[in-house]
């Protein structure tokens, strides 16, 4: 077997050196990464006392339904309070519905509704007119098994904030403008789940 010895030149060093800075500069990068996700994180929508945290890397916000709140009165809650914080309601898809004419059990309820309030969405469409994509805004209704294997009534929510990180640079008055839908969406989902009006 050959060994093969180790030859140093007058730049080893130097080549030992700079293999060592670039090192410690992408572990140092690596390290500054959480620090700037946590910064763009800053500009989330604002839970409710009660609600659970958001998950800052996940587009959905999910929360069951209370268990003495039935589909209906969801459907009735998001309509009375959509209305009362100007939002409206331009269109329902009963996804479940369509799912039972093709002969296929849909397990439960699932629909998603659409919501729009252009009074807090205009600066993000008009900075960015690519995000016309995520427009309107979607709630969604629908049962699914719980820990227990039981069928149990969730509602959902698409949130802007994340939908925004799809734009290149998007504007300050962008990221706050989708703060502020998201957290009035979050308030929507809050109340429905619970019967409000």
């Amino acid at each position: 077997m050959r060994m093969i010895s180790e030859r140093r030149t007058p730049h080893t060093s130097y080549y030992a050196v700079l293999l060592l800075s670039l090192s410690l500069g992408m572990v140092a990068c690596c390290f500054k990464q959480p620090n700037m996700a946590l910064k763009d994180n800053a500009l989330i929508g604002q839970v409710r006392p009660g609600m659970p945290a958001i998950d800052p890397s996940s587009a959905i916000y999910e929360l069951p339904v209370n268990a003495n709140v039935s589909y209906k009165d969801v459907v009735e809650s998001l309509k009375s309070i959509s209305e009362g914080m100007n939002f409206v309601n331009p269109a329902n898809f009963p996804i479940g519905e369509h799912m039972k004419l093709r002969g296929v059990d849909p397990q439960g309820i699932k629909e998603v509704r659409s919501f729009c309030n252009l009074s807090m969405g205009t600066e993000i469409i008009l900075d960015h007119p690519e995000f016309l994509v995520f427009a309107p805004c979607r709630v969604a209704i629908y049962e699914k098994l719980d820990v227990n294997n039981k069928p149990k009534l969730y509602i959902a929510m698409d949130r802007p904030t994340f939908d925004l990180k799809s734009i290149k640079h998007p504007t300050e008055r962008a990221k706050k403008s989708a703060q502020e839908l998201e957290t009035k969406l979050l308030e929507i989902l809050d109340r429905a789940r619970k019967g409000d009006f």
